[in-house]
């Protein structure tokens, strides 16, 4: 899929250990939008993540490494991807997990659906979407937290723990990262809230999350509660 004239996308993916993935995710994201530049926000990976990215960065301009130096949660890696893309003057911001579960096929759909949204959603938890190899446990903590963060915090989108989303720059630009109080898994429903509260228009796009291809998942049971907890606070906040 080619921009418009005018329009920069920033793709950002949030790495720990995820060297192997990365391999084939880099490119197979240029397959279906040659058109984008690719941020890593790499928490200093054991698995050597940081300088095999810099090696690749002096041979691939659209290439982009953000180091940090440890281990600090999805939420503030999110959170420095987002900036960077308000920094950098990007148009559209995308963000999609390192590990293959989210398929670059869906971006062109999900791009495409952004010409009317501030927000586009890759759900799958609408029409057409779906989830593979999940268990009777991870898809109870799943739906329980997305209804959980409707109640709470008035979001209407049925997928809003999924980190597969395309920003618009302009509205991101609104929110004030400083607010912010997840620094793990509950940015995602955080981000809609806030996205929410500055007047964003959201749409979703079916896909299918796979999987991941090679390492481990990082998701635990325990990882559910401490979400929760946040989304009780954002809310309290918010009031």
């Amino acid at each position: 899929m080619r921009l418009n004239v005018g329009n920069r996308l920033l793709v950002t993916l949030c790495t720990y250990n995820e060297r192997e993935n990365l391999v084939t995710l880099i490119p197979e994201i240029w397959k279906y939008v040659p058109d984008a530049e690719i941020l890593v926000v790499d928490d200093n990976s054991p698995d050597g993540t940081g300088p095999f990215l810099e090696e690749w960065i002096t041979r691939e301009p659209r290439l982009h490494h953000l180091g940090r130096p440890a281990k600090q949660g999805l939420g503030t890696a999110t959170r420095a991807a987002l900036q960077y893309a308000v920094e950098h003057d990007y148009t559209l911001v995308c963000n999609l997990d390192a590990d293959f579960s989210h398929h670059p096929r869906y971006l062109p759909a999900i791009l495409a659906a952004m010409e009317s949204a501030d927000v586009t959603i890759g759900s799958r938890y609408v029409a057409g979407g779906g989830v593979e190899g999940w268990g009777v446990r991870r898809h109870f903590m799943s739906q329980a937290i997305n209804a959980y963060a409707r109640l709470l915090l008035g979001l209407k989108t049925k997928d809003n723990s999924g980190a597969y989303r395309c920003y618009r720059v302009a509205k991101l630009r609104e929110l004030n990262f400083e607010r912010f109080l997840a620094t793990g898994y509950a940015i995602q429903e955080e981000l809609l809230y806030r996205c929410r509260q500055v007047g964003c228009r959201f749409a979703e796009v079916p896909i299918q999350f796979e999987e991941r291809r090679h390492g481990v998942s990082k998701i635990r049971f325990s990882e559910g509660f401490r979400a929760c907890w946040v989304i009780l606070r954002v809310a309290l906040q918010g009031k």
